[in-house]
């Protein structure tokens, strides 16, 4: 059947926990916050197979400058299969009219997965974060 990409947010608090369990991210433990945190986006876009979630891209944005991705992420058991690029695509497509599209890897490593895309590498630019999550469920 092949995979099938939406702008709906058509998935339940179940699916998208399994989702981001799946890849090992933290958000996955608190999952009411995470489904009301993707219901509140500006932008989400879901791979499914069939009725399988298998990808998430979310953005906020301010509605005419900037666009933030702050979420792409797809199941490890369909790792290779395109799914994260096609996301990538449709999101740059959505927001062509916009000054800039940006991404924060939270892993230097998944860099040039971005630059693949053509993303750069802001000159002088550095990520920072307050983390508040520790115990809060």
């Amino acid at each position: 059947m092949g995979i099938t990409y939406t702008e709906e947010k058509k998935f339940t608090q179940e699916e998208v926990q399994s989702l981001f369990l799946s890849v090992g991210w933290v958000s996955g433990q608190y999952p009411s916050r995470l489904y009301k945190a993707l219901m509140h986006s500006s932008t989400v876009i879901t791979a499914w197979d069939g009725r399988r979630l298998v990808g998430l891209v979310r953005l906020i944005d301010d509605s005419e400058l900037v666009a933030y991705m702050h979420y792409v992420l797809v199941d490890p058991a369909y790792h290779g299969q395109g799914i994260a690029g096609n996301m990538i695509k449709m999101v740059k497509e959505k927001y062509k009219n916009y000054l800039y599209i940006e991404v924060m890897p939270e892993e230097g490593k998944n860099a040039s997965f971005y630059e693949k895309y053509g993303f750069t590498t802001m000159p002088d630019g550095v990520a920072m974060q307050l983390c508040n999550f520790a115990d809060r469920r």
